[in-house]
C-alpha cells in the first residue's frame, strides 16, 4: 500500500461562548424556578428539589471551563435552556455546512492544495442536522470539488472512521484526495435542564486533509502507520431520538437528549480503550513506550488521564495527553482531531502519536501517525 499523509488540519468554533459561571447562573435560575413550582404542586414535599451546580463542581467532574456554542442567548435564558437554530432557506447554507468549510478550508490552506483537488469527501460527525441532502454534498458544493461527497455516523469516533474508510478509498485508487470533516453542535442534543449533563458540551468543527506521501506539498505531514475500528454493543450512552419520533411538550429528557450511566461508562470506557490502543500499537510492531503524544477523544479529564495512564505504564506529562476540554469542552468527534491540530508542531520527525477517539455504541477508532516531515 502507497504511504498516506495527513497533510493539512482546520478547526473553527462559533465566536460565543459560555463559561461554567455563566451556565451555572443559568441553571440555578431555572432549577429556583421549578422548585417553587413543585412546592406549590405538591404541598406533601414528595418532589425531590433540584440541587445548584456551581463552576467549581463543572470543573471537578470534567475539567471543563468553557464551551463554544452556536447559540449563546438561547442556552442561557432559563425559560429555553436549548440553543435556537434558524431553518435556512433553499437558497441559503445550512450551519453543519457553513461549519464544516470554514474548518476545511484552513485544512486545505494548511495542506497547500485547492478544493478542486479533493476528490473524496467525507463528513463523519456524530448527526447532521437533515436525512438529505446530504450535508456533505452541500460542502462539496460550496468548496467546488470533485468527485463523490457522503455523510459517515459513528458516534464519537466518527473521524477515525471517515480517516480509515478516506484511506481505504486513497489506497484503492477510487480518490487521490480526501477530506474528512466532522461538524458537530452537541449543544442541541444535551438537556442544559440536567444538572449531571447540562455542561459536557461545545460546538465545533474539525477536518483533515489527507492524500499520498509522494503528491502531498504540504510543508508538514504526518503518515498514518494504521488504522483500527471497533464496536461492541452498549446503551450506556444513548440518544434515542430520531425522525420517527414524535416530539411532544411532555417528553421527558431521555426520550429526546443524550442520557448517559456516567459509573458504568467509567468503568466500562477506561480497560476497553487502553487495551484497543495497546493492541492496535502491538499489531504494527510498536511499543507504547516509544509514544511522543496521545490525541485522545476529549470526553472528560478523569477518564482520558486513566486511559493514558493504563497505556503509557505511567502517569502521563500533560504535553504527552494534551487536553482541549477545558476550552472546548465535549466536541464528541471534532475532539480528538482539535487535540491534534492544536498539539502537533512541536513534534520532530520520526516521532510517533495515537489519535483515538472512543464514545456510544460502544465504538473506538485508532489513527497511528508518525510526523514525516
Amino acid at each position: 500500500m502507497s504511504k498516506i499523509v495527513i497533510s493539512g488540519s482546520g478547526v473553527y468554533a462559533p465566536p460565543d461562548s459560555i463559561s461554567n459561571e455563566e451556565l451555572a447562573a443559568s441553571y440555578n435560575r431555572y432549577a429556583a424556578t421549578y422548585n417553587k413550582s413543585q412546592e406549590i404542586k405538591n404541598t406533601n414535599g414528595d418532589t425531590a428539589a433540584l440541587k445548584e451546580s456551581s463552576a467549581q463542581f463543572i470543573f471537578n467532574v470534567s475539567g471543563i471551563r468553557n464551551r463554544y456554542v452556536v447559540d449563546k442567548p438561547g442556552i442561557l435564558d432559563p425559560e429555553r435552556m436549548r440553543p435556537r437554530i434558524l431553518e435556512y432557506s433553499d437558497e441559503g447554507v445550512s450551519i453543519q455546512a457553513e461549519m464544516g468549510e470554514r474548518a476545511a478550508r484552513q485544512a486545505l490552506e494548511a495542506a497547500e492544495t485547492a478544493p478542486g483537488d479533493i476528490d473524496a469527501l467525507i463528513v463523519a460527525c456524530t448527526a447532521v442536522e437533515r436525512l438529505y441532502p446530504p450535508v456533505s454534498v452541500e460542502i462539496q458544493k460550496l468548496l467546488g470539488s470533485r468527485g463523490f461527497a457522503f455523510d459517515l455516523q459513528a458516534a464519537c469516533s466518527s473521524m477515525p472512521f471517515g480517516i480509515q474508510t478516506a484511506r481505504d478509498a486513497i489506497n484503492s485508487g477510487s480518490a487521490r484526495r480526501a477530506l474528512v470533516i466532522s461538524p458537530e453542535i452537541c449543544t442541541a442534543r444535551v438537556s442544559f435542564k440536567d444538572r449531571e449533563t447540562h455542561f459536557l458540551f461545545g460546538d465545533a468543527a474539525a477536518a483533515v486533509v489527507m492524500e499520498k506521501e509522494g503528491e502531498s506539498k504540504s510543508r508538514f505531514a504526518f503518515e498514518i502507520l494504521g488504522t483500527r475500528i471497533y464496536t461492541q454493543y452498549s446503551d450506556t450512552v444513548r440518544n434515542r431520538f430520531g425522525f420517527l419520533n414524535e416530539v411532544s411538550v411532555d417528553m421527558k429528557p431521555e426520550e429526546q437528549f443524550f442520557t448517559q450511566d456516567g459509573k458504568r461508562l467509567f468503568r466500562e470506557i477506561v480497560p476497553l480503550v487502553s487495551g484497543f490502543i495497546l493492541s492496535h500499537l502491538a499489531e504494527l510492531g510498536l511499543s507504547a513506550s516509544g509514544l511522543k503524544r496521545l490525541w485522545l477523544h476529549q470526553a472528560n479529564s478523569r477518564i482520558n488521564r486513566l486511559i493514558c495512564t493504563k497505556v503509557l505504564g505511567r502517569e502521563p506529562e500533560d504535553e504527552e495527553a494534551p487536553l482541549v476540554l477545558g476550552e472546548y469542552a465535549n466536541t464528541s468527534s471534532a475532539g480528538a482531531v482539535i487535540a491534534f491540530h492544536k498539539h502537533k508542531d512541536d513534534l520532530e520527525r520520526g516521532d510517533t502519536g495515537v489519535m483515538c477517539a472512543f464514545g456510544a455504541g460502544y465504538s473506538a477508532g485508532n489513527v497511528v501517525l508518525r510526523k514525516s516531515r
